[in-house]
């Protein structure tokens, strides 16, 4: 078991002390009226909404079209990868280990207990264990990259950046969307969310996702010969916050809960060709020579909830964040990519098994605007 605290963030005026760093920006357009104006992009780089042609950092932006289109497609966390300048995301376990690097900052140890010099932020709750940072994106409203090098301005573990994301609140105003792709091998990607007011003060918003694909990778090892064993998964997610606003004080509840189970899609071992990089005659992307692919499988359960309080006095506003972050995970794999015998040199057969039985996260933000 691994506890992770957060400390208390500093004030936001320290925030300014970031304007030699740039910001990358993929954000929703901040008006839905089409005009020939200027578009307004909005981002929180200094803890509070401000126009980006106002932020003494330099930002990049996406359209809130085109990450709709990006988050859609049936991935996990890793469709940003490339996709925002300077940022790349990598994982040694699927779809439940990211990996963040920031102008090629980052740390390449798999370790489920690994810390990341790149953090990942939701909702204003900084997620530190990397398991944590696998929690699939679904109803987002924007997503912020700052790029390092930079100390620790905002909060622990954020020297070479820091990923932002914050997802669709309540309003009053009744909403909703839903959608459903469908693609190879059977793979399903499903999401939607409704939301509205309840009481003239309280509003709410439900927020589901549901992936879902078949495995389809055979494993041709002699004696272990098995159709459709690997590389399929099933992950659901789902998010309900409320919000009450009376005056000047605010609350937002978020309580959010996922299950994956799948299996892995595996290395071939020895699949390039010595002194190119050309892959082996006869390689398929669909067909492993595993002697342990009938043991390998991975599971996660993560559940969280956060309560953000905002008090607007006369000429400031106070914030306090307190978060609860949960998750355990089991996974194993053959990772010497064959069996003993092929494909190329397999001196000895190895196969690895890593488990977080339970991982507890508490954090308390608070601060004065």
């Amino acid at each position: 078991m691994k506890r992770s605290t957060l400390a208390t963030l500093i004030n936001a005026t320290l925030f300014s002390a970031v304007a030699g760093t740039s910001f990358s920006s993929i954000a929703e357009e901040a008006t839905a009226e089409k005009t020939n104006q200027l578009e307004v992009i909005q981002i929180t780089a200094r803890k509070r909404v401000e126009n980006a042609q106002e932020v003494p950092v330099a930002v990049s932006a996406l359209q809130g079209d085109k990450l709709d289109a990006y988050s859609s497609a049936g991935m996990d966390i890793r469709f940003m990868n490339a996709k925002i300048p300077s940022l790349s995301i990598e994982s040694s376990y699927g779809r439940t280990f990211p990996r963040f690097y920031v102008r090629g900052l980052g740390n390449t140890d798999f370790d489920l207990n690994a810390s990341q010099p790149v953090s990942l932020v939701v909702d204003d709750v900084v997620q530190e264990n990397a398991i944590l940072k696998g929690f699939p994106v679904f109803d987002v409203a924007r997503v912020e990259v700052l790029r390092g090098p930079q100390g620790t301005l905002f909060g622990r573990n954020t020297p070479a950046g820091l990923v932002k994301f914050d997802t669709v609140k309540p309003s009053q105003e009744f909403d909703g969307f839903s959608s459903v792709s469908y693609g190879t091998n059977n793979a399903i990607d499903f999401r939607g969310a409704v939301g509205g007011g309840l009481t003239d003060n309280l509003s709410a918003r439900v927020s589901v996702l549901w992936q879902d694909k078949d495995d389809y990778i055979d494993n041709r090892a002699p004696g272990f010969e098995q159709d459709d064993i690997l590389g399929g998964y099933t992950d659901r997610a789902a998010r309900i916050q409320f919000l009450y606003e009376k005056d000047d004080f605010s609350a937002l509840l978020n309580y959010h809960v996922r299950n994956m189970e799948g299996t892995p899609i595996p290395f071939r071992a020895n699949a390039i060709k010595a002194g190119s990089n050309d892959l082996v005659d006869g390689f398929k992307d669909d067909v492993v020579y595993h002697d342990a692919a009938a043991r390998e499988f991975q599971r996660v359960d993560a559940e969280g909830v956060s309560l953000k309080l905002e008090y607007d006095l006369e000429a400031h506003t106070i914030t306090s964040i307190t978060g609860w972050e949960s998750a355990k995970v089991n996974s194993r794999g053959d990772i010497d990519g064959g069996y003993v015998g092929g494909p190329g040199i397999i001196p000895f057969p190895s196969e690895s098994e890593s488990g977080l039985p339970k991982h507890d996260q508490y954090t308390q933000e608070s601060y004065l605007e």
